[in-house]
């Protein structure tokens, strides 16, 4: 019986898509729910399943097409065994008379999850030389990684030298180019910051913190924190309390242009920029006002996985009232960050350093942290957007106004 493949509903938004690598060859096995072929949106990168074990007998589309929700791209032949290819299967009664050699590739009863296949192709592994340990035989990501973590002379290939000088010589002389197409999630990015550059009066404004109270906290109750919640307290969660507390005194800042109007939100959902492999994302902190230290900690780790492994999904990009860019952990002193429209405001985080300041008459050193708002001047005015800031330094100069909220 054959099944036709074909690419998942796309989000509203987006009418199309483009397919990366895939991970099957014509005349492979397949088993169901076995990751197919990652499609890249403007937004995500999904994962395909296969619907149905069963041998892979046409790829109707390639890598790099682009292709549209409901669109068939390859066919799956339940009936069929691996290593006969679709010529060969629609010749059965010749196949027969001269048996095809066996393919290989790990049968269907052993398949590779998808985190082990990226982690095994970023390092370079023959996933079919590792004997899986998880259910059926399944190769985890796991044995993958106890794979490469054995003597080089364990791998199934030799690892690449690194170039020579000569070599390295030979590579840039001649003043050399290289043009490479943006993905679709980079074009997204330049298109939503030009945007945001044409459409909104952004101004930015500054302040800095002593966060000394807020690494005082975190040191003495760190080990209890990551005891009791099993996730270590960071310092995104201390910032992202305080915007919310910010928020609330000035709603407006939560707030953003639909046409003529002004739409204020009665929900504080928080973007936070995360990095990943094809380019900068914004997962979404939903209800962020309802959610404890812990469990903003336990999510911004979700996401920062999810970036990094690319399986972000549309559900955790969409929406969003309010951002926060921490530059700080890449060690930016200072920056003006761009809105994320339809929003309003957004919250640049920069670098902690010791920085010689005076208080009370005296010259001190303390760790200072520049923090800046970018705000649309349409519908924010100045006032609103310092006296934000200002309300965010003073809860993290005395963090017990977060836990009193106060």
């Amino acid at each position: 019986m054959i099944i036709e493949v074909k690419v998942p509903q796309l989000s509203e938004s987006v009418s199309e898509a483009t397919l990366l690598d895939w991970h099957k060859k014509e005349g492979e096995s397949v088993s169901r729910d076995e990751n197919l072929i990652d499609i890249e949106t403007d937004k995500v990168v999904l994962e395909l399943p296969a619907p149905a074990a069963g041998v892979v007998v046409k790829l109707l589309k390639g890598a790099k097409a682009t292709v549209v929700a409901g669109e068939v791209i390859a066919h799956i032949d339940t009936e069929a065994k691996a290593g006969v290819s679709p010529v060969a299967a629609a010749a059965a009664p010749a196949a027969a008379a001269k048996p095809t050699p066996p393919s290989p590739q790990r049968p269907p009863s052993a398949p590779v999850m998808p985190a082990a296949q990226k982690i095994a192709a970023e390092k370079g592994i023959d996933p079919a030389a590792i004997a899986g340990t998880g259910r059926d035989g399944r190769v985890t990501k796991g044995d993958v990684l106890s794979q490469a973590a054995k003597p080089a002379a364990a791998q199934p290939a030799a690892l690449p030298q690194p170039p020579t000088p000569a070599h390295l010589a030979r590579l840039t002389e001649g003043r050399p180019e290289q043009r490479v197409p943006m993905s679709r999630l980079r074009q997204r990015i330049a298109e939503r910051l030009v945007q945001s550059q044409s459409t909104a009066a952004i101004l930015t404004t500054f302040n800095e913190v002593n966060m000394a109270p807020v690494m005082d906290m975190r040191k003495k109750y760190q080990e209890r924190f990551e005891k009791e919640h099993a996730v270590r307290l960071g310092f995104m969660s201390f910032f992202v309390k305080a915007a919310v507390h910010a928020l609330k005194r000035y709603p407006v800042v939560n707030a953003s242009v639909d046409g003529n109007d002004i739409v204020y939100h009665g929900y504080f959902d928080i973007g936070v920029a995360v990095g990943s492999p094809r380019g900068l994302v914004v997962p979404i902190l939903r209800d962020a006002d309802q959610m404890s230290f812990a469990e903003v900690e336990k999510r911004i780790a979700e996401f920062g996985k999810k970036a990094q492994d690319g399986k972000l999904a549309i559900e955790d990009l969409a929406g969003g009232t309010f951002s926060i860019s921490n530059g700080g952990v890449f060690g930016s002193m200072l920056s003006t960050p761009i809105i994320n429209p339809p929003q309003s405001a957004i919250l640049g985080v920069h670098a902690t350093k010791d920085r010689a300041v005076v208080e009370n008459g005296q010259v001190v050193v303390r760790p200072m942290n520049y923090l800046a708002v970018s705000y649309d001047h349409r519908i924010i005015d100045g006032r609103e957007a310092v006296l934000f800031l200002v309300a965010i330094k003073e809860a993290l100069e005395d963090p017990a106004r977060l836990i009193l909220e106060i």
